[in-house]
C-alpha cells in the first residue's frame, strides 16, 4: 500500500486519480486552496483528507503527485525539493500507472468528458473496469481488465500517454494560449496516434482526423457510409435518440440513447465502435446506451417552476453549437435563452466572430462579463465586443439575473468552463425567494 499526497488535487483529473487510487486501498491525502469547487464532493464522500496549501503536508515516504498547474513557486512543490522527494507530475504518473490495464485513451478537441463517461457506464456492465473522467470522477477496482481515461490535449499533455487504444473524436481550433493554428493541433494528435499500440477509434466525418497516419488499423465512424461503423435512419421522440449502426455496410441493430443532437449520435458510435473491435457483447452495450445519466456540467438539467435551468461547460463555438442543438431537438416548441460566460480574454478575442455566429443560434442571449485565467493578463477586450455582433444581446450579472423570469417556459442554458454557475445559483435564489 502506497501513501500519496495530491498537490492540486481539486482538479478534475487529480480528482478523479486520487478516488482510484483511494478505491484500490491506498493512503491518500491532498491540498489545494479553500475555494469550493464541484470536484471535491466524491473526494469528501470517500473520507480523502483536503488540506490547505503548507510545507508541513510534505513528509517523508509519500509519493507526491501535482498538478501541472503548480510547479517551484507553490510552497509544497518547493519543500519536496528541498527535501528531494520527486514530484510526479500528473501526466507522467498517469502515463504509467495506465500501463497495468489495457487502456483506452478518449481524446478530441470536443467532447472527450462525455465519451469518457459513456465508454465507462458501457464497460463496467461488462468487464472488470477503472476510468477516470475529466469532470472529477474516478473509479478504481484493483483486479481491472480496462482503464479508460480522458486525454487532454492543452499543452500536449496526452504526450505521456502510450495507450492501446484512443478514441479521437475531432480535430479543433482551441486553447490558443497554447496552440497556434489548427494544423499546430492536428500535429500534436498525429504525434499522440503514433503511440497508440493496437487500434485508434476515430470520427470519419471529421475531415482532420481523415488525414491521421498510425502503426496501428485506423477504424472510422461516422454519418457518412464511407466509414467502418455508420449511423443511419436517425429519429427522436420523448425517449431519446434511435439509430440504426452499420458495420461496414452490414446491419449491427437498432440503438436508443438518452441524448439529443448528433454529437451524442457520434459519441455512441465511437463506443460500439471499440466495443465492437474488443468483441464486448452487443445486448450490454446497446442496453447500457439506453441508461447512461450523463457527466458532470454536461447539459446537467433541473426543472424550477415552468423553467428548465441547464448547466454546461460548453466555451468554444463548437460546443455551444452542440448544446443549443441539444436544447432545440429535445424541447422543440420551447424557447432557448443562452446565457455564456466567455472563458479567458485569449479565447473569445481568438473566437469573437464565431461566437457571435453561434450564440446567434439561441432565441435569445445573455452575456456575463469575460472569466479571467490565472495564466494571462487582463486584455482591453470587453463584453461589450461580443455584444455589439450579436442583435439584441443583453448584458447580465448576478445581480440582474432576475431578467431570466421573462422566459417563462424557457429553456435556460448556463454555459461556460469558469464559474457560469454563480449565475444559475442567484438565479435559482430569485426564484425561491419569490415561490
Amino acid at each position: 500500500m502506497t501513501n500519496y499526497h495530491f498537490i492540486g488535487i481539486k482538479g478534475s483529473g487529480m480528482s478523479a486519480l486520487a478516488q482510484i487510487l483511494s478505491d484500490m486501498n491506498h493512503t491518500v491525502q491532498g491540498s489545494d486552496v479553500e475555494k469550493q469547487f464541484f470536484t471535491q464532493k466524491p473526494l469528501e464522500e470517500k473520507g480523502i483528507p483536503l488540506l490547505p496549501f503548507q510545507a508541513v503536508n510534505v513528509q517523508e515516504g509519500q509519493t507526491l503527485i501535482a498538478s501541472p498547474a503548480y510547479n517551484e513557486t507553490n510552497e509544497e512543490v518547493k519543500a519536496a525539493k528541498e527535501k528531494k522527494m520527486k514530484v510526479h507530475s500528473y501526466p507522467d504518473f498517469l502515463g504509467k500507472f495506465i500501463k497495468q490495464f489495457t487502456s483506452i485513451a478518449v481524446t478530441g478537441s470536443h467532447g472527450k468528458t462525455t465519451t469518457t463517461g459513456l465508454l465507462s457506464h458501457v464497460l463496467t456492465a461488462a468487464r472488470p473496469t477503472s476510468y477516470l473522467i475529466g469532470d472529477g470522477t474516478g473509479r478504481g477496482e484493483e483486479n481491472s481488465q480496462y482503464f479508460a481515461f480522458e486525454a487532454c490535449e492543452y499543452r500536449r499533455h496526452f504526450l505521456n500517454y502510450y495507450p492501446d487504444y484512443a478514441i479521437m473524436t475531432n480535430i479543433d481550433f482551441d486553447h490558443p494560449d497554447y496552440f497556434k493554428n489548427v494544423e499546430d493541433v492536428f500535429n500534436a494528435f498525429q504525434e499522440m496516434a503514433m503511440q497508440v499500440q493496437k487500434a485508434i477509434v476515430a470520427c470519419g466525418d471529421d475531415d482532420h482526423l481523415q488525414h491521421l497516419k498510425a502503426n496501428v488499423p485506423v477504424i472510422y465512424y461516422g454519418l457518412s457510409d464511407t466509414n467502418d461503423f455508420q449511423a443511419a435512419n436517425i429519429e427522436t421522440d420523448e425517449e431519446g435518440t434511435h439509430f440504426d449502426c452499420y458495420v461496414r455496410s452490414e446491419s449491427y441493430g437498432r440503438f436508443t440513447i438518452p441524448g439529443y443532437g448528433t454529437h451524442h449520435v457520434l459519441n455512441a458510435l465511437s463506443i460500439i465502435a471499440l466495443t465492437h473491435y474488443e468483441n464486448i457483447e452487443r445486448e450490454t452495450v446497446e442496453a447500457q446506451l439506453k441508461t447512461f445519466e450523463g457527466v458532470k456540467r454536461r447539459f446537467t438539467e433541473k426543472n424550477i417552476k415552468s423553467q428548465i435551468l441547464v448547466d454546461d461547460y460548453a466555451h468554444h463555438p463548437t460546443e455551444i453549437r452542440a448544446t443549443i442543438e441539444s436544447a432545440k431537438k429535445k424541447y422543440k416548441e420551447r424557447e432557448v435563452v443562452a446565457i455564456f460566460q466567455p472563458h479567458t480574454f485569449s479565447r473569445t478575442e481568438a473566437f469573437l466572430d464565431e461566437f457571435a455566429d453561434t450564440l446567434k443560434e439561441a432565441d435569445t442571449v445573455y452575456l456575463c462579463d469575460i472569466f479571467s485565467s490565472a495564466r494571462e493578463k487582463k486584455a482591453a477586450l470587453t463584453i461589450e465586443d461580443l455584444q455589439k455582433k450579436i442583435p439584441n444581446a443583453l448584458l447580465i450579472t448576478e445581480d440582474s439575473v432576475s431578467a431570466l423570469q421573462e422566459h417563462e417556459n424557457g429553456v435556460l442554458l448556463f454555459m461556460g468552463a469558469g464559474d457560469v454557475q454563480k449565475f444559475q445559483k442567484a438565479y435559482e435564489t430569485v426564484l425561491q425567494e419569490e415561490a
